[in-house]
């Protein structure tokens, strides 16, 4: 723990591996076709949240309206919508990569025409209606810019054009680094994405496509997707310009937190069964919280066990008796469990 009571960066790191190796256990991640539900809800927050980021209006219910009818809800403007629709599209098909096969070492974990095919899917429905205005006829979605490029806000210059296409040949292959390199998983994805966003590979939509990207990396090496929420705008942007000054640790801890996010809160309480010791996060509920379930389990008025870096685990159906006896003051029986067990022994 940090000295405000904060997980280390280390500890967030280290969960998210544990339970990454938990979710594997029952089964890895589910392939959309699997669990649409799971998959349409983190949708919804994902091309929220991402086109939030670059300015979009859209709230939540709207974009939920927009992906699951087909219907503009609102009278905001047409890019808007379009903005969102595209992003949705192409988060689907880095959807589609969930539980492929893992790319080894010597294997790309994603490719050039990867890289285009994402700007292609993201950009065109509002290309369609409102192309870039400096945009050459052969800028079009999916193609590498140009033009140079003004400086960024914090003076980082992207590469001259005609670097662009050597620049990205070479991510691709530094991506290959994330099959067994050194260090946490999302450091490494954080390096990579950092480095795509100063390369600035297209005209427009470099923001959107270099989130898709890093969607796309993780989903292929078996990680849920990460979906950096819109009130993290600010903090996001500034993990950015320190990792432009080499320090990557920022965004990679804002990218760990924001996998572990979607782990808990839709992933492993979908598909890990009534029994499978889930963390307490992936238990709670708008109606019941974590501090609830925490104070319960220490109270002995919840069964639940701890894991050996002493977090409580407990089960949908733990939780389910707790719910019904709380109210009526009746203490269920305490378990605990020396060491890590992932499934719960039900009587």
């Amino acid at each position: 723990m940090s000295p405000g009571g904060r997980p280390s960066r280390q500890s967030i790191h280290e969960r998210l591996e544990a339970e990454v190796a938990a979710l594997k256990e029952v089964g890895g991640l589910p392939r959309p076709e699997e669990a649409q539900e799971i998959w349409r809800t983190i949708w919804y927050h994902e091309a929220h949240n991402s086109t939030a980021i670059e300015g979009n209006t859209l709230v939540l219910k709207q974009v939920e309206v927009l992906l699951s009818r087909g219907a503009a809800v609102g009278s905001k403007e047409l890019k808007e919508y379009l903005e969102v629709k595209g992003y949705a599209d192409a988060a689907v098909w880095v959807y589609e990569q969930a539980r492929q096969r893992v790319p080894t070492p010597l294997e790309p974990v994603l490719t050039l025409q990867d890289v285009r095919h994402a700007h292609a899917l993201a950009m065109s429905p509002v290309w369609a209606v409102g192309p870039h205005p400096d945009a050459l006829p052969e800028e079009t979605p999916g193609s590498f810019r140009q033009h140079d490029l003004q400086p960024f806000q914090k003076g980082m210059r992207p590469p001259t054009w005609p670097l662009v296409h050597a620049r990205m040949t070479q991510w691709v292959r530094d991506a290959r680094g994330l099959v067994n390199g050194a260090g946490p998983i999302c450091v490494r994805v954080a390096r990579l994405h950092a480095a795509f966003e100063r390369i600035h590979p297209f005209l427009d939509g470099n923001g959107r496509t270099g989130r898709l990207l890093t969607n796309l990396m993780l989903v292929r090496l078996g990680y849920p997707p990460a979906v950096v929420q819109k009130r993290e705008r600010s903090r996001y942007r500034d993990a950015l310009h320190r990792s432009d000054r080499g320090d990557d640790q920022p965004l990679g801890e804002l990218l760990a937190r924001a996998v572990l996010d979607n782990l808990m809160r839709f992933l492993l309480p979908a598909i890990a069964g009534e029994v499978k010791l889930l963390p307490l996060e992936a238990l709670s509920d708008a109606e019941t919280s974590v501090a609830a379930l925490r104070q319960a389990a220490e109270r002995g008025r919840l069964r639940a066990v701890k894991d050996e870096h002493g977090r409580w685990r407990s089960s949908k159906r733990w939780v389910s008796g707790y719910r019904k006896t709380r109210y009526a003051g009746l203490k269920a029986p305490r378990t605990r469990v020396a060491g890590r067990s992932l499934v719960a022994a039900e009587p």
